[in-house]
């Protein structure tokens, strides 16, 4: 269930997208020289999703905290926030790394241009942000924090095989009906990669979608054997389902990072304030958050306010 979410101000306004700027021209795009800006009043960006408002509320708690002002737009998909990132009416987002590497890289190369987002989060970042800076954002630094593809079974299906890490399934020889979106079929980090990378016997993808609620009771009443959900789902335990570890990395680095407009929000100020966030948050740290607001029915600006107090950022 997607909310409109506040903290401190919401802005409750459409992004009017048509006739705006959108960052450099192409005749500039790389040689972005202006002097990073330090706006007193700024507008974080949310996708609409639970774990992007948590991410924006403590964005916007931490600005805050650091004397700017702070309010947030949700916007529901990256094709309307980012060319408003890049044209200044949001400031900054919270983004993952390799899928937005990947996006700015088919916007300017084509959808058929090859992935640059890998399991290798040095490359990545360095890919990111050689794409992001000619469009006028700054990719701030990575935290602990990691929201990727990840594969689930039940914690009796793992304890019966003595199953801990993808790799433990392969070497079992088990045969395996995946639960997961139809797209998995094509994808490298999906079947695909299960079966070249860990050598594990998908005998069959079961179009249930990624992490559904349907999904998981397939895998849970023995239907399906695995599941294809995120590693920061909060509702595995509802379903006696637990995570096996990528431990040979198929999965792409999808660390969490800040993306800000250099114009207006690339200062050192920004920055501090909300690197402050990567010395704590982790992935577990997410998933608990996610079920607060998920399976609880707690309100994102008050997960993420008592979080960071807990944590004694506020």
């Amino acid at each position: 269930m997607k909310r409109r979410t506040e903290a401190g101000a919401t802005v409750a306004f459409a992004l009017i997208l048509s006739g705006c700027a959108s960052g450099p021209s192409l005749e500039t795009q790389g040689e972005v020289t202006a002097p990073p800006g330090d706006s007193h009043h700024l507008v974080v960006g949310s996708a609409g999703f639970t774990e992007s408002d948590l991410l924006a509320q403590m964005y916007s708690l931490l600005l805050t905290k650091a004397g700017y002002g702070a309010e947030i737009l949700s916007v529901a998909n990256r094709e309307l926030y980012e060319p408003a990132l890049e044209s200044g009416q949001i400031d900054v987002v919270p983004e993952y790394a390799a899928t937005f590497a990947d996006w700015l890289n088919a916007k300017k190369n084509g959808a058929d241009a090859k992935p640059v987002g890998s399991p290798d989060l040095d490359a990545t970042m360095k890919a990111l942000r050689a794409l992001a800076a000619p469009r006028g954002l700054t990719v701030l630094d990575p935290g602990k924090a990691v929201d990727q593809n990840a594969f689930a079974v039940t914690a009796s299906f793992a304890e019966q095989h003595r199953l801990k890490t993808l790799s433990d399934l392969g070497k079992s020889g088990l045969k395996v009906r995946l639960a997961a979106g139809d797209e998995c079929v094509q994808r490298p980090y999906c079947e695909p990669g299960l079966k070249k990378v860990y050598g594990i016997d998908i005998t069959s993808v079961d179009p249930k979608g990624v992490g559904t609620t349907q999904a998981k009771k397939a895998v849970q009443s023995g239907q399906d054997q695995m599941v294809l959900t995120t590693s920061t789902d909060a509702t595995l335990d509802d379903f006696g389902l637990v995570l096996l570890k990528d431990d040979k990395k198929l999965q792409n680095a999808d660390y969490i990072v800040p993306v800000v407009n250099r114009s207006r929000a690339g200062s050192e100020g920004v920055a501090n304030a909300l690197g402050r966030l990567n010395s704590v948050l982790t992935t577990a740290d997410l998933a608990s958050m996610n079920e607060q607001v998920d399976s609880w029915r707690r309100l994102p600006q008050d997960v993420a306010r008592t979080y960071l107090e807990e944590k004694g950022l506020l």
